[in-house]
């Protein structure tokens, strides 16, 4: 999964794409190194974030899908928290909905997932983009994690998602330490109980945390490392900003397997 944000304030390429022309031009060059799914963002969740309107949002990201959905048959993603946004991505183009609330955001989410028959993301987060990173805390984040996003799968088919529709993603970074981050990657199979795993740790500050303190675009070599554990554990699709670098990572890693 490629990401392309058309956000000005993301945490690694804030601005680079908030030009709809600019974004669409990223996201074919994306496919071109591989990517099977394109996730379109228009509002950041990174730590200390503001959230914008449902029109803002929209203005960002329709024109986006609309394009893209007529020049290459990579599956699209909307990546949202709002079901009004979702509903609009979906008539668009996309098929798929990466909601980083497990739909909660909004008392319509579970509901228009059902209405729209797409398939979903459920990504854990612990507080709201704005003070998520304050002082997350748990008991056992593993289980409190695993047992969030149970739950929030069960809600999504007592609703009428299907279940062979729904993908889980622990949510590295969000309301997370280094600790919980290290603990929730290492731990990447146990959720695989649940279904197909999402993976999103490209680029993220806990990379940095682990080496030089240095910029998001710096963060290549940790980000690949995260993908191969991912592999290791058989999770199923990892979001990245680096397409082709982490695909050839990924390559090697599946040769190798295959060897003997």
């Amino acid at each position: 999964m490629g990401i392309v944000n058309a956000t000005p304030d993301s945490f690694s390429d804030g601005g680079m794409f908030a030009d709809a022309m600019a974004a669409v031009d990223h996201a074919l060059m994306l496919v071109d190194e591989g990517a099977d799914i394109l996730d379109i963002g228009g509002e950041s969740t990174r730590p200390g974030a503001t959230a914008i309107s449902v029109e803002e949002e929209l203005r960002r990201v329709v024109p986006i899908i609309e394009a893209l959905a007529q020049q290459t048959p990579a599956k699209i993603s909307i990546d949202t928290r709002k079901p009004e946004v979702a509903r609009a991505c979906i008539a668009a183009g996309a098929s798929i909905w990466n909601d980083v609330s497990a739909l909660s955001f909004s008392a319509d989410s579970v509901e228009t997932a059902a209405q729209l028959g797409c398939d979903v993301v459920l990504m854990h987060a612990q507080g709201d983009p704005k003070t998520m990173q304050d002082d997350p805390q748990y008991d056992d984040v593993i289980e409190e994690v695993y047992n969030f996003l149970d739950g929030r799968k069960n809600a999504a088919i007592a609703a009428g998602v299907c279940a062979a529709r729904i993908f889980v993603d622990p949510g590295i970074g969000f309301g997370k330490t280094l600790q919980h981050n290290i603990a929730l990657l290492a731990s990447l199979g146990r959720f695989k109980q649940l279904g197909p795993v999402l993976l999103g740790a490209s680029r993220k500050r806990f990379i940095a945390a682990l080496d030089r303190d240095g910029p998001a675009h710096a963060r290549l070599g940790g980000s690949i490392a995260a993908a191969l554990i991912a592999a290791g554990q058989n999770v199923d699709i990892v979001r990245v900003h680096d397409v082709a670098e982490t695909r050839q990572a990924l390559a090697l890693h599946r040769a190798i397997g295959k060897v003997g």
